[in-house]
C-alpha cells in the first residue's frame, strides 16, 4: 500500500497550514523542499533562489525531494509531504523543456 500523500496546490492555499496540523496530530510530515532550500541559500550566501535562478532552484528541489522520499520509506504509517517531487520536476520540465518527469516514475 502506498503510504505517501503529497499536498500540492497554489501558493497561499493552506498546504503548509494543513501539514502543520497533521504533524500536530502525530502524523509524519515532510516540510516543503523550497522553504528549506531558501533557508539554506540565505545561510550560505548562495543564489539558488526561485526568483534568481529558477532552474538551479528546481534542480536542487528535485534532489531534496528524492532524498525526502528515500528517508520517508524508513518511517512507519502515513507520511504527508508539503509539496514534493512532482512539483519540482514539473516546474523543471516547464522551464527547461527537458523531460524531468518520465525518468522519475520509479
Amino acid at each position: 500500500m502506498n503510504r505517501f500523500v503529497v499536498i500540492s496546490g497554489c501558493s497561499g492555499g493552506g498546504k503548509s497550514t494543513l501539514v502543520a496540523e497533521l504533524a500536530r496530530r502525530g502524523y509524519a510530515t515532510v516540510e516543503e523542499p523550497g522553504r528549506r532550500i531558501v533557508r539554506e541559500e540565505i545561510r550560505a550566501g548562495d543564489s539558488a533562489f526561485p526568483w534568481v535562478d529558477g532552474i538551479a532552484f528546481l534542480r536542487r528541489a528535485v534532489a531534496v525531494a528524492l532524498a525526502d522520499r528515500a528517508a520517508a520509506r524508513r518511517r512507519e504509517g502515513w507520511v504527508f509531504f508539503d509539496r514534493g517531487l512532482i512539483d519540482a520536476a514539473a516546474g523543471l520540465e516547464h522551464l527547461t523543456g527537458e523531460p524531468a518527469l518520465a525518468p522519475l516514475g520509479r
